[in-house]
Parts: C-alpha cells; structure tokens; sequence
C-alpha cells in the first residue's frame, strides 16, 4: 500500500500534462488586462486627434474672416463638433464636447485681454476683460517680441472620454487643446484705427470673409 502511494505521488509529481492549462489560468487576467488597456487607449489617441482636428478647424475658420455675425458664428461651433465623428458628442442628452473660441488683443505695452468669446456651452465663454499671458512664440516678429498691438483668436476644445471597459479603473477623462491663429487680412492697424488691431469683428451686423474683403475694399 505505502509503494502504491509513493508510486502514484512520484507519478503526480512527473505528470506535466497540465501545466499549460494552469499558466494560461495564471496569466489570462493579465492578458485581458492588456487587451482591454490597449483598445481604450487606442480609442482616447484617436479621440484625442480629433480634438486637436477641432480646435485647430475652429480657429481657422474664424480667422479667415474680417467679421463674423452671430449666426455665422454659431454655424462655425455647430460644424467642428462635426469633426469628432465617428465619435459621439453628447450622450443622454448632455454634450461631451465644449468649443469656445475668443480673441485675445494686446496694447502697445503688450498687455493681453480677451475682446469678445463665444463657446458652445452656457459657461464656457471667457470674460470680455480678462486678462491673458502669451507666449514669447506668438511674437509676429524677433522685433515685437512683447506681443504688442496684435490680435489672436484662440480656440479651445475639451472632450469628456469615458472608456467603454475601464470606467470602473478610470472614470471620465477630460481631452483638452487650444490654439492659436492670426487673422488672416484684418488691415486695422495702429495707424489707421484704434484698439484692438488685426482683429476680427464679433459680433458684426454681415459677414466679411477674406475673399470678399479682398475683393470688395470696403467690409
């Protein structure tokens, strides 16, 4: 009896027959871990590209105008949401996605304050006044580098991210950018007019794109 037991513990001890079912049990939440991690962040770079698509749209859209009525404006916000797709930008009735687009104008000291701000959301607009800090970058040239007597419109875009599969681990994930353009043929110079300059005019009784200004001389 007791080289009966030996010989079948030797026996169980040799017997390799499952081992790869008991280390696929071992790493197989790893595994999932790993696949589930990947599809998700795969998802939020994707949507984070598009984020940045939609803010760097909106502010060239703007910019390309010498001024822009209110519907116009608002065509301008409802169209970039457009560009997140194929992702969904409100859910339960509620928007994800929050654009808004001001202009920020500087004296002849460099001083930087937001002239007007719209944004698809009811306090998501900045304060007409508020005082900004520019980058030495948005210099129009190595002589001005205090920003002085110029114009910018920024755009600013923020996605709530919720993950499909790590909500529980994550939560909600806020995708932000912003960015900055020049008007593109504001001629409102400090000679000719007085501040802000270069800037586009929000909100305007018409519209005034580049080509029509081009064209026209006059808006």
């Amino acid at each position: 009896m007791i080289a009966r037991m030996r010989s079948r513990a030797r026996h169980l001890w040799t017997d390799a027959r499952g081992v790869a079912a008991t280390e696929f049990a071992i790493i197989s939440p790893f595994l999932l871990l790993l696949y589930v991690g990947g599809v998700e962040l795969g998802n939020g770079l994707s949507m984070n590209v598009k984020v940045t698509a939609t803010a760097r749209s909106v502010a060239d859209m703007v910019s390309q105008n010498t001024q822009v009525t209110s519907s116009q404006m608002d065509s301008i916000l409802a169209a970039s949401s457009a560009i997140m797709a194929p992702y969904a930008v409100t859910s339960g009735g509620a928007s994800l996605i929050t654009i808004t687009v001001s202009e920020v104008s500087t004296d002849s000291s460099g001083k930087a304050t937001v002239q007007w701000s719209k944004s698809t959301s009811s306090s998501g607009a900045r304060a007409i006044g508020q005082q900004m800090t520019l980058s030495s970058y948005t210099a129009p040239d190595s002589k001005n580098p205090s920003n002085a007597n110029i114009s910018l419109i920024l755009s600013e875009v923020s996605y709530d991210y919720t993950p499909n599969l790590g909500f529980a681990v994550s939560g909600t994930i806020k995708l932000t950018d912003s960015y900055y353009l020049f008007p593109r043929c504001s001629t409102n110079s400090p000679a000719t007019s007085s501040f802000p300059y270069y800037d586009v005019k929000y909100p305007a009784a018409a519209t005034c794109t580049c080509i029509q200004h081009l064209q026209q001389k006059t808006c």
